[in-house]
């Protein structure tokens, strides 16, 4: 704060001038305000969270005023809507069987996937919403579905009256072990990927292990990018045990698909809480590995691959660049395919032939798209050893443009190639 000096009982031309000649930066006072505020939010695991004889729910919302009578507007994926017709029926005799605790004030269907964050005047019809059922900064908006319903209709509530209570039912595996437990949430805009959002901690996540059986078998594959991702930065025990269970998660057994998103979500947790830099304010994104790439991928494909499809690719991708670049020894770099490959995953799309209007492979672009997301220089997460992520500032093209080849030969049943056709194209990005 700046103020400006006020110099009484001068008189006088002379004085004037004295008054004058003191400078703005000699008349200014600064006063630095600091204050810290504690963000505390459960995520609780169960199932069957609307039986009549689970508190989890209800428990949840009301652990910090127990006497109060909760309000809740309910905002329902429309996929998990078509998938579990029953779940209305379920959730509004919940709220019934506690009335004296609950009031549901609606349950409004949503488009579910990424369409409903491309889906123009979605937030305002929210926003609407909410208005019309007099939803205020006492009543809670409850989200149930998929990572993409949970970002657009958590960005709604964080702006509404400044910041609604935000409950989110995480329906997917990709959302019940990272972006459901996260403090994320935002729209696409101007054809930008979460180009509009906000950081805003939920008030609690409620993982209700019994959507995943309703999950197709590509959605429950594709979630699974996100633990090989935090596994890969983070933990290299946790790597090990995918590896080794990989065929029990190939073919989704209860068990360790359980202990799979529970782990996954509790070292996202960790990286959010002690990491540093919970707001991203600086340029460094680890648990964004191999994210740059799958951005654009996701773009290019015009949504064709799901968000954690997309990420295996990168993941494939930046681990053959590493190994090129001499940072990651190859039989890791070879692990690392593996696994995702064992778990289903392609680490190839068409997409990646795509070429930019200057002849190179488009999905090159991402790495400037992700810089210019985060501001500040270039800086991508590579992985020196298995568990173990480190940042670097700059990517030569040679070494990315063979990781391509590489991941294409691969993919044709050709081997790993020598060096990659386009290594001799060097030139830092």
């Amino acid at each position: 704060m700046e103020q400006e000096l006020q110099i009484e009982g001068l008189e006088g031309e002379a004085n004037a001038a004295e008054t004058a000649a003191v400078t703005a930066a000699e008349a200014a006072e600064v006063i630095v305000q600091r204050f810290t505020m504690a963000v505390e939010y459960p995520v609780a695991f169960t199932s069957r969270m609307f039986d009549h004889g689970n508190t989890t729910l209800v428990d949840l919302i009301g652990r910090h005023e127990p006497e109060k009578r909760h309000r809740l507007f309910v905002v329902l994926d429309g996929g998990v809507a078509a998938a579990r017709p029953e779940l209305v029926q379920q959730l509004s005799s919940y709220v019934a069987f506690y009335g004296d605790r609950l009031e549901l004030l609606a349950v409004d269907p949503v488009p579910g996937g990424e369409a409903i964050k491309n889906q123009a005047g979605a937030v305002e019809g929210l926003l609407q919403r909410m208005l019309d059922l007099a939803v205020d900064r006492h009543s809670y908006v409850v989200a149930i579905g998929g990572g993409a319903v949970l970002d657009l209709v958590g960005y709604a509530a964080a702006i509404c009256h400044r910041g609604v209570r935000m409950l989110r039912v995480p329906t997917t595996v990709l959302a019940q072990n990272d972006s459901g437990v996260g403090v994320k949430n935002g729209a696409n805009a101007f054809g930008v990927k979460n180009f509009v959002g906000t950081f805003a901690p939920p008030f609690a996540v409620l993982n209700d292990s019994d959507f995943i059986a309703t999950l197709q078998r590509r959605d429950k594959i594709a979630g699974m990018a996100e633990a090989v991702k935090v596994a890969l930065i983070r933990d290299g025990a946790f790597f090990n045990w995918l590896e080794a269970n990989a065929p029990a998660l190939a073919r989704f057994e209860g068990g360790v698909m359980r202990h799979m998103i529970r782990r996954c979500a509790e070292l996202h947790l960790q990286h959010i809480a002690s990491g540093g830099d919970p707001f991203e304010r600086g340029s460094a994104r680890p648990l964004d590995y191999g994210h740059w790439s799958a951005h654009k991928l996701e773009g290019l494909s015009h949504h064709d691959l799901r968000h954690g499809e997309a990420v295996a690719i990168g993941m494939a991708m930046d681990a053959r660049y590493a190994v090129l670049a001499g940072i990651l020894p190859a039989p890791e770099g070879e692990r690392i395919c593996g696994l995702l490959e064992g778990l289903g995953f392609s680490l190839w799309h068409d997409s990646l032939d795509m070429l930019a209007v200057d002849g190179r492979p488009a999905v090159i672009d991402g790495l400037r798209e992700f810089q210019e997301h985060l501001g500040g220089e270039l800086t991508i997460t590579l992985i020196e050893a298995i568990g173990r992520g480190f940042e670097v500032h700059s990517i030569n093209n040679g070494h990315m443009l063979a990781a391509l080849d590489w991941l294409r030969d691969r993919a044709s049943g050709g081997g790993a190639m020598e060096d990659g056709a386009r290594r001799n194209e060097v030139s830092a990005l």
